[in-house]
């Protein structure tokens, strides 16, 4: 409307740009537009149980917006189909995160630092997750690798900057109990990211969850397992809540 007002755009093409706010109706979607006006970043591609063409489709009216474009749980396949189209030069695919990322425009970058915390080298691939949804939506990162409670001195020479950091993301699998060990150690909030990592007995994530939930250190709130997207997006919306100053 600004460039409408300047004289810049004419107001044929701004009803163009206009019309599929709020959202686009493609039939087996409906692609939220709005949200990047709404929540500060786009809809997200969750891929698992949507095909490749629906996918890639997806991602084309994501992008021809101009803005960021992410995709989790992707499959290399999906990345190299979506390659082929040849119209997304500067879409990556990263491998330990699952994820395409498409960044059409550098976001602003935040003061603090984000610390993604991970119990072992196996958690590995949610932190990667979180980290990678984390920066695209402009957070700084820090990962702090397999610092878990089967050695916990590990941590100890970490714990000044954890205790500088507005929120803390936690993932653990096995017994989950790191999340509970850092919230009560620091200040700010900690989010706990179950992990599906463990012996049978773990069924697939189900006892670090309920460790994180049952923690008796205030101030720690679990997401679901192998979610560090969540995890991600509600430390974002804490930390630009915080450098806002409201």
């Amino acid at each position: 409307m600004e460039q409408v007002q300047a004289g810049e755009l004419g107001v044929d093409r701004a009803i163009e740009k206009l019309r599929h706010l709020p959202f686009e109706d493609m039939g087996f979607a409906c692609i939220d537009h709005h949200r990047q006006i709404r929540r500060g970043f786009p809809e997200v591609i969750f891929c698992p149980g949507k095909t490749t063409e629906q996918i890639i489709r997806i991602f084309e009216s994501l992008a021809a917006k101009g803005n960021n474009v992410l995709a989790t749980r992707a499959e290399q396949y999906v990345f190299d189909e979506l390659s082929k189209t040849g119209k997304f030069a500067k879409a990556r695919y990263e491998k330990s995160a699952r994820a395409i990322v498409l960044e059409q425009k550098k976001p602003p970058m935040s003061k603090f630092v984000l610390p993604i915390v991970t119990a072992g080298t196996a958690d590995l691939p949610v932190a990667m997750e979180a980290k990678v949804t984390a920066e695209i939506m402009g957070q700084q990162t820090e990962l702090i690798c397999d610092v878990g409670v089967a050695g916990l001195h590990r941590l100890f020479g970490h714990l000044p900057r954890l205790q500088n950091a507005n929120v803390v993301i936690v993932v653990a699998g096995m017994e989950g109990a790191l999340a509970s060990v850092i919230g009560g150690l620091v200040s700010c909030a900690v989010i706990a990211v179950p992990t599906s990592v463990g012996y049978g007995s773990s069924f697939e994530g189900l006892s670090a969850l309920l460790t994180m939930l049952n923690s008796c250190a205030s101030g720690v709130a679990a997401v679901n397992i192998d979610n560090g997207f969540s995890a991600a997006v509600t430390a974002t919306l804490i930390n630009k809540k915080i450098e806002a100053g409201r």
